[in-house]
């Protein structure tokens, strides 16, 4: 599997012959979502890296955030953001790894929260929304495997509200095989729209607990759907032999972790929130529980990356049809 030997920042970036611009976003490091609901402010700051694709023509243009998992960026990635080029959309392609000193998260989870892994998905939405070339009403995020997870986060109004205000928000969120250990008790999306895709055979995630994510945001009267994909590993969109990460630290069948309105994880085995919690303290909880394993299959079979980009396409082209 190739893996970025440079920092993204530092290359000369080219995507359906548009040169990317380099975008430093202010971002921040929460403990959890709690730390980041209830003192936005005063969480640790840090600049991540992103770079900006605007095709040519009339604007201001729809954009879409490409939001990388485990592995940082990816062909997969950069595959996805030269065809949305192509198709119109100005394209934020996101770093959050290289200026936080990770490589990979693929056997650590915990090398920086999940909250803020959200909270990047928000600060890009921030600057991307004060760009003169863009259309601040018609930004998604598309995530991947974590990124799926940042990205269904920081559509949830209980987080985005605390971060960006209510009068932000995410036109839509394209959820690529998100893991949803992690789910507010009130996942209200408001005006944004949803979808999450997932492989049938997932070992990384739980297919279920997508489901019941989005089922949830639909209850609440959110614009939300899911599409599982029949025989399909976790990153079915890459053209690779599906092979198996023997680091790769997963949990699927641990019990999910519901989050109160001021983002408390509530402890799953005495159903109360606590604010102190942390990633590391419940999975470490699930490890103990025999929840947890090492090795997961990744990669795509046959057609599989080309129904990907297809349902990406179909997604996101409202955003082009919108005056």
């Amino acid at each position: 599997m190739d893996q970025r030997e440079t920092r993204y920042r530092d290359d000369h970036v080219v995507y359906a012959g548009i040169e990317g611009e380099n975008l430093v976003i202010p971002s921040a490091n929460p403990i959890n979502h709690h730390h980041a609901i209830t003192d936005p402010g005063g969480c640790e700051p840090v600049d991540i890296d992103a770079k900006l694709f605007v095709p040519p023509g009339a604007g201001p243009k729809p954009a879409v955030m490409v939001v990388p998992g485990s592995l940082g960026i990816g062909p997969n990635h950069e595959t996805h953001a030269e065809t949305l080029v192509g198709a119109g959309f100005a394209v934020c392609v996101v770093d959050p790894f290289a200026p936080r000193a990770v490589s990979s998260t693929v056997a650590n989870q915990t090398a920086y929260s999940f909250a803020a892994s959200a909270f990047d998905v928000l600060a890009t939405l921030r600057v991307l929304a004060d760009r003169a070339e863009i259309d601040a009403a018609r930004i998604a995020a598309q995530g991947h495997s974590r990124g799926g997870s940042a990205v269904t986060i920081a559509a949830c109004r209980r987080f985005a509200d605390a971060v960006v205000g209510p009068d932000l928000a995410l036109a839509a969120a394209y959820a690529v095989y998100p893991w949803c250990g992690q789910q507010f008790v009130d996942p209200a999306i408001g005006t944004t729209r949803l979808r999450a895709i997932i492989g049938e055979r997932d070992e990384w995630c739980s297919v279920q607990e997508v489901q019941a994510q989005v089922q949830a945001m639909r209850l609440t009267g959110g614009d939300a759907s899911v599409r599982v994909v029949a025989d399909a590993h976790h990153s079915f969109d890459r053209h690779e032999p599906v092979h198996t990460l023997d680091d790769a630290a997963v949990a699927p069948p641990a019990p999910t972790v519901l989050l109160a309105d001021d983002g408390a994880m509530i402890d799953p085995r005495v159903g109360e929130a606590d604010p102190s919690l942390t990633d590391l303290d419940l999975f470490l909880v699930a490890m103990r529980g025999g929840h947890g394993r090492s090795g997961a299959a990744i990669g795509g079979e046959g057609d599989q990356p080309d129904l990907f980009r297809a349902d990406m396409l179909e997604f996101h082209g409202p955003l082009l049809d919108q005056p």
